[in-house]
């Protein structure tokens, strides 16, 4: 029996966005609540301008994940992903994640943080429903936390 597939937006699904090896193998269930999945649906549908933007698919690495999920993940528990307004992605066909965070930071796209995290993947965010915030951008490694500039 084929698993049912729900469409957040054109290319981008509930099951994709939600998500989570470290719930698969823990039972936890990583299902959010009705606020967080109207960020989700917000965050799908700003992912479809991001595909827009680069005009070629996105790999989801992580996106919302309940508290549990993100406290075993060692994130902090103020994360957008547990709000929803959060994805992990990487688009190997384009570039590296130096090159991703680039071309969007040059964009004129209304996100809230951009974050090259361990130059492997680029975590994007959306503002809170309602909330016009500054654009931020940041590189996370080893080294630490800092401005991208």
């Amino acid at each position: 029996m084929a698993e049912k597939v729900t469409k957040l937006s054109e290319h981008f699904t509930f099951e994709e966005l939600t998500a989570s090896e470290i719930a698969v193998r823990n039972g936890i269930d990583n299902i959010p609540d009705p606020t967080s999945l109207d960020n989700l649906k917000r965050l799908a549908e700003f992912l479809e301008k991001v595909r827009t933007l680069f005009n070629q698919p996105i790999h989801i690495n992580s996106a919302y994940r309940s508290l549990r999920v993100n406290n075993l993940l060692g994130s902090k528990p103020t994360s957008d992903h547990v709000k929803g307004c959060a994805a992990d992605i990487v688009i190997p066909s384009f570039g590296s994640p130096d090159q991703v965070i680039r071309k969007i930071m040059a964009s004129d796209l209304p996100y809230k943080q951009c974050i090259r995290e361990f130059d492997r993947w680029v975590h994007i965010s959306i503002p809170d429903k309602g909330v016009d915030g500054k654009r931020q951008n940041l590189i996370i490694d080893a080294s630490g936390t800092r401005i991208y500039e």
